[in-house]
């Protein structure tokens, strides 16, 4: 089973997140950069398989997490969907320039997140 890893400082989402992907992934959820960071560095050695980031968070915002990630090779086979309520062009070239996978604006269609995660592990 593919395992994800959610990181987003809003509880109602990590909720939503958890609960639309509990039936087919193995799902950890944490509440800000400085937790997802700690959890990732902690975990090196059985890594999610995808993350769902979120790019505002307190301590380590999304992109500050997904710079680090691209700096050191242990998280080079990890997946990254960033979710965010930042739309702009800017942020999602920021985004993509970083590395992440693919990138969703909130509101977003759970459905729609699904078939990308299955699309990105496949």
């Amino acid at each position: 089973m593919y395992s994800i890893l959610i990181a987003d400082d809003d509880e109602e989402m990590r909720e939503l997140l958890r609960f639309k992907l509990q039936n087919g992934y193995d799902v950890t959820a944490v509440a800000d950069g400085e937790e997802c960071w700690r959890y990732l560095d902690e975990n090196a050695d059985d890594l999610p398989d995808l993350m769902v980031l979120d790019v505002m968070m307190p301590g380590l915002s999304g992109y500050r997490i997904l710079d680090r990630m691209r700096d050191d090779e242990r998280f080079d086979d990890v997946e990254v969907i960033m979710l965010t309520s930042r739309g702009r062009e800017d942020d999602i070239v920021r985004a993509l320039d970083a590395g992440a996978t693919d990138y969703m604006t909130k509101p977003f269609s759970g459905n729609e997140l699904v078939a990308r995660i299955q699309r990105v592990l496949r």
